[in-house]
């Protein structure tokens, strides 16, 4: 298991890589949904991952959620890109 410091590394990376998603969304000209989706899925996982050794049952219901939206996401994105191949 990882110890209280790595955890919160793990925490800041995921927490910056969900706030880098947010601001590639409002700033981005043309947003990619993969990498929008993709990013938010492993930021969410690497709270997750923090939220083992920091427990905070409001927190990791909230990255369950967000985890689920992302997947949900991706799975969308994928189904436009394939429906536009010809």
């Amino acid at each position: 298991m990882i110890d209280g410091f790595w955890a919160n590394v793990i925490g800041i990376l995921g927490s910056a890589l969900i706030v880098f998603a947010y601001a590639y969304n409002v700033y981005a000209p043309v947003v990619n949904a993969f990498v929008y989706n993709g990013t938010n899925l492993i930021g969410a996982l690497l709270l997750t991952l923090s939220l083992l050794v920091h427990f905070n049952l409001a927190s990791l219901l909230l990255e369950f959620v967000w985890m689920a939206i992302a997947v949900g996401g991706l799975w969308k994105a994928y189904r436009d890109h394939a429906r536009q191949q010809p």
